[in-house]
Parts: structure tokens; C-alpha cells; sequence
């Protein structure tokens, strides 16, 4: 029985492939090992810098909970903490997550030059086309951690005066008087002058007539602010006793005497109307005049008497005879 001998060109091809895979498996166990005693120990690393990142956000973030829980009679700053908690913790996680993958692609041998270089181009477009809303959150942001002011709170803000409705990240929304509603971006907010933080002072100018004994006025005045102080409907409200600065401002015949009262917040306008009710009754009870801005002084004259009805009707000088006429004995 006769043997073919094998193909040459089949031996060849076998060998040529033989050589191939040995030189991939070769390449693979050298890759391999690089990323066993490089890659491995960069990834570890970067574990380690992520766990300990989280773990000092987790820290902060239960702390910003517990603080929120122990504010059981403000409502509105508990839920500014957690707002600042979840936004501190969903930040933390984009950012971990982003250095994880940088890390972990440096690690596999990928090169992170053309994705930084797309990544830094899409985010300068983003910045160019929304830098307005970026400015608007960063500023949210430092609202809320710093406490400016809360929803509730009486505040003044790019020259619009309102009650914060609501606050976010992006606009602050205020309600005036008259029930308009303003939509405020927080990148708009320079300066916030906040009426309701602490306390309120109320200031109520009296204007007197100048004629009046300053001290009996500032006596008078002094009186019936310490009444409302202990009255049973304000002695809650206003918080310290009122002062009565004297002499304020002397204009013609018009002096002002204001007085001061710290309240509570939100609670000035009741006060003040109350005082100015018992400046009426008590100035009209002790005589004392009001002042008046206007210069101009008016004088009221007596009344005169009613004429007597006895006495004769004046004779016309016309009817009267001239001397001439009267004496016929008269000499020319």
C-alpha cells in the first residue's frame, strides 16, 4: 500500500499559522502581564481614591440629613439641607465616575487624547451655549449653603421686593403685594437685602405741632408704646421695648418724634397700625396739636358781635344839612 507524501504548500501553511498564534499568545501573555504589574495597580489605586472621596461625601451628606432632621420648626431650611445633600451626592458620583473610567481606559492601554480632546471641545460648546445656566445653578448653589434666605422670607433682589414661593437650583420666585408673580434667574442677584432674617424694626415718625412741650410729647408717646409692649395681643410679638428718640426733625412749625420697635418678622405692619391708633386717642385726650408739613399758617379771627337792634340807623350824609344851609343867619 503506497503513502502520498504531504503537500508541501499545506506544511507550510501549517507552520506559517503555528508561528501566528504563538506570536499572538505570546503578545497577549506580555500584555497580559504588563496590565497585571501597571494596569491592575493604577485601577486598585484609583478604588482606593474613589472609596475614600465617597466616604468623606457620604460623611458630609448624613450630616446635612441629621442637621435637616433636627429642624422640626423649619420646615423650609430642612429642605434646603437635603436639596444641598442630594446635590452634593449626585456631584460626587459624576465625578467618581468620571475619574474611574479616565483611569481605568489609561490602564487598558486606551489612549485618552482624542477622547479628552472631544470631550474638551463638546463641553467649550456647551459652555458657550448654557455658560447662563451654569452661572445660574453655581449661584443656586451658594444660595442655598449659605442660608441668604429661605421660601417664606420677605426679600429684596435685583430691585424687585416679594415673598420667596419657591427656589431652586436655576430662579428664585417672588410674590409682591399686589399678587405679581416675578421669575428671577439666580445669576441675576448681585446683592439680597432679606427683611424677615431675626427680626424686623418698625419706625413710626409722629409729626407735632412745635408749640407743643417736647418733653410732655415724648412722655405721652413713651407711655402708650409701653402699653402696646404689654399689650396681650403683642406682647408676643414685639420683642424688646420700644425707644423714643426725641427730636428728629424740626421743619417750620412741624417737629418729628419717631419711635422705634423690634418685632418679629412679618409681624411689623399689625404693631404699627395699632400705634397710630392710640397716638390718636392719646393726643386727643391730652390736647396735643398735630404738626403739618404745609408753611402756610392759618389764623382763625374772632367772631364778631350781632349789632344791637335799640340803637338808631347812622344818618346818610347826603340827608344832613350843610352849616350853610342850617344857619339862615349866615354871613357870606
Amino acid at each position: 500500500m503506497a503513502f502520498l507524501a504531504p503537500d508541501p504548500h499545506l506544511t507550510t501553511n501549517v507552520a506559517h499559522d503555528e508561528r501566528f498564534l504563538e506570536h499572538i499568545e505570546r503578545a497577549w501573555r506580555v500584555d497580559l502581564t504588563n496590565f497585571v504589574q501597571e494596569g491592575v495597580p493604577k485601577i486598585v489605586f484609583a478604588l482606593i481614591l474613589a472609596f475614600i472621596f465617597q466616604s468623606i461625601i457620604s460623611f458630609f451628606v448624613s450630616r446635612l440629613n441629621k442637621r435637616a432632621g433636627q429642624l422640626v420648626g423649619n420646615a423650609q431650611r430642612s429642605a434646603q439641607l437635603r436639596t444641598m445633600a442630594s446635590i452634593l451626592r449626585a456631584t460626587s458620583y459624576a465625578i467618581t465616575g468620571f475619574y474611574l473610567l479616565t483611569q481605568i481606559l489609561a490602564a487598558l492601554g486606551v489612549s485618552l487624547g482624542p477622547f479628552i480632546a472631544s470631550a474638551g471641545v463638546i463641553g467649550l460648546g456647551i459652555s458657550f451655549g448654557a455658560q447662563s445656566i451654569f452661572k445660574d445653578m453655581l449661584t443656586g448653589i451658594f444660595i442655598l449653603i449659605e442660608n441668604q434666605y429661605s421660601v417664606g422670607d420677605t426679600i429684596k433682589i435685583a430691585g424687585l421686593t416679594g415673598v420667596v414661593e419657591d427656589l431652586s437650583l436655576r430662579v428664585t420666585k417672588l410674590r409682591d403685594g399686589d399678587g405679581t408673580v416675578y421669575i428671577v434667574p439666580n445669576s441675576q442677584i448681585t446683592t439680597v437685602s432679606n427683611l424677615s432674617r431675626d427680626f424686623a424694626v418698625g419706625t413710626l415718625n409722629i409729626s407735632v405741632d412745635a408749640r407743643e412741650d417736647p418733653d410732655r410729647v415724648m412722655s405721652v408717646l413713651q407711655a402708650l408704646a409701653v402699653q402696646v409692649r404689654k399689650d396681650e395681643a403683642f406682647k408676643d410679638i414685639v420683642i424688646s421695648d420700644p425707644n423714643i428718640l426725641g427730636v428728629d426733625k424740626i421743619s417750620g412749625y412741624e417737629v418729628v418724634y419717631p419711635i422705634n420697635v423690634r418685632v418679629m418678622v412679618n409681624q411689623r405692619d399689625g404693631v404699627m397700625r395699632e400705634l397710630r391708633r392710640r397716638v390718636l386717642l392719646a393726643f386727643n385726650k391730652e390736647k396735643i396739636a398735630f404738626g403739618s408739613s404745609n408753611s402756610t399758617l392759618i389764623v382763625q379771627s374772632p367772631t364778631p358781635e350781632p349789632a344791637s337792634t335799640n340803637s338808631a340807623p347812622p344818618t346818610p350824609a347826603s340827608d344832613q344839612p350843610s352849616p350853610s344851609a342850617a344857619s339862615p343867619n349866615a354871613t357870606t
